[in-house]
């Protein structure tokens, strides 16, 4: 168990006044039922076992799935003939939020591939067959999914994805690498990105439904990482891999395309989870600095503590605002391209400005594994990297704003 002190539980952070004082009420009575429900998995389900399986390195991906798609909570803004909700992109980050309650970053990463990684684009442009075979047991809870996009030579440089998938006859046979792929040991199948053709970089691409027990895949290494521990990640290897080529999600070439919506939804979700995340490390901070003394008084009385925390709360309250703003007009059909990359780049630095800040006022238990915020120091680094660095978030949005300089020949 976290640290306790005073007989009260600072792991589950009381201290909730903050975060009333300047919650909007943006979701409506549905989405909150919705929170409720996911909220009470979470409690009973989730955090109870969330250290031992950061002990072990891995969670049970597909218990867990079961648990949250019998609820109806993998496929939010799925179509309902597939299992899911149909319900728009809104309750999808009304979920999220909730998910941010999960005490590791690893858990949330993992549902977030499932839900808005892995299936969106099959959701959207997938043939009747795939969605039939592929969507509808994600959603609900059945099948495990990864998503294979990352490689050695290219992370958030996709266009530079080597896996190709040559068609011979009626199938595609693949040969190539991914890797960082999350869920790769559980997966019961990846949704692939590879070269299904010469030329362009960014129209020879095909997203491919791929089972991960298809002969010639070769789960290779299980990545020890600094933080998401009990996330499985793997290096995949592909050696003559075949697989239908009626398993290509959409129209053959579009995988860039329909890749870069993923990442729009991905990017949203995303920090919509660390929203809820930094609030409660706040707020168990604010629990522990008012108890904790030195010199005669709380360190909460210090001005330069809980003028840091004031700024804290600030800086994620607008970081929501932004993440909403960007929701409303994706649901009214709207390229958010350019709002979801500022969302993901605030997300990431400010993950690391509040983790690292909190920590600090722990003193030496923050230096301990006894407390949440040591494990979201660890964990919500990664931010700033997946799903696109920092740095190529910049990059869109400087190109949204017609100031990336043009490539010279």
């Amino acid at each position: 168990r976290y640290l306790t002190r005073g007989g009260r539980d600072l792991h589950s952070g009381t201290v909730l006044a903050q975060q009333a004082a300047v919650q909007v009420d943006y979701f409506g009575e549905d989405q909150r039922s919705m929170q409720k429900t996911a909220k009470r998995i979470i409690d009973e389900d989730i955090n109870p076992y969330v250290d031992q399986w950061e002990a072990e390195g891995m969670y049970p991906a597909h218990t867990v799935f079961k648990k949250l798609g019998s609820a109806g909570l993998l496929g939010v803004n799925k179509p309902v003939e597939y299992g899911g909700m149909g319900l728009d992109f809104k309750y999808n980050i009304a979920l999220n939020e909730e998910l941010g309650h999960i005490n590791c970053g690893a858990v949330p990463m993992s549902i977030a591939v499932q839900t808005d990684m892995a299936t969106p684009a099959l959701a959207r442009f997938g043939s009747e067959e795939l969605k039939r075979s592929f969507l509808e047991p994600s959603v609900l809870g059945d099948m495990v999914a990864c998503l294979g996009v990352s490689e050695p030579g290219g992370g958030s440089d996709v266009a530079a994805n080597k896996t190709s998938a040559v068609r011979q006859g009626d199938d595609l046979v693949i040969n190539g690498q991914k890797m960082w792929i999350t869920n790769a040991f559980q997966a019961d199948w990846m949704c692939l990105l590879a070269n299904t053709s010469e030329g362009n970089p960014h129209r020879n691409k095909s997203l491919i439904c791929l089972p991960m027990d298809t002969p010639g895949i070769h789960l290779a290494k299980k990545i020890d990482k600094m933080g998401m521990r009990c996330s499985d990640t793997a290096v995949v290897f592909f050696d003559d891999v075949r697989v239908p080529a009626k398993n290509i999600i959409g129209k053959e070439g579009m995988g860039f395309t329909y890749q870069m919506v993923q990442f729009q939804e991905e990017r949203m979700a995303a920090s919509a989870v660390c929203v809820t995340s930094m609030i409660n490390i706040i707020n168990q901070t604010i629990d522990y600095v008012r108890e904790r003394k030195a010199f005669g008084s709380p360190l909460l009385n210090n001005q330069v503590i809980h003028f840091r925390l004031a700024e804290l709360l600030t800086e994620v309250e607008m970081l929501r605002a932004l993440i909403y703003r960007a929701t409303d007009k994706f649901v009214e059909g709207e390229d958010v391209t350019m709002l979801a990359s500022m969302c993901k780049l605030k997300c990431g630095r400010l993950l690391r400005e509040v983790n690292d800040s909190c920590l600090q006022f722990w003193g030496g238990m923050g230096f301990t594994n006894d407390v949440l915020v040591s494990r979201m120091y660890r964990d919500m680094r990664l931010i700033s990297i997946a799903g696109g660095a920092d740095e190529v978030m910049l990059g869109i949005i400087c190109k949204g704003m017609g100031i990336l300089p043009k490539k010279t020949k």
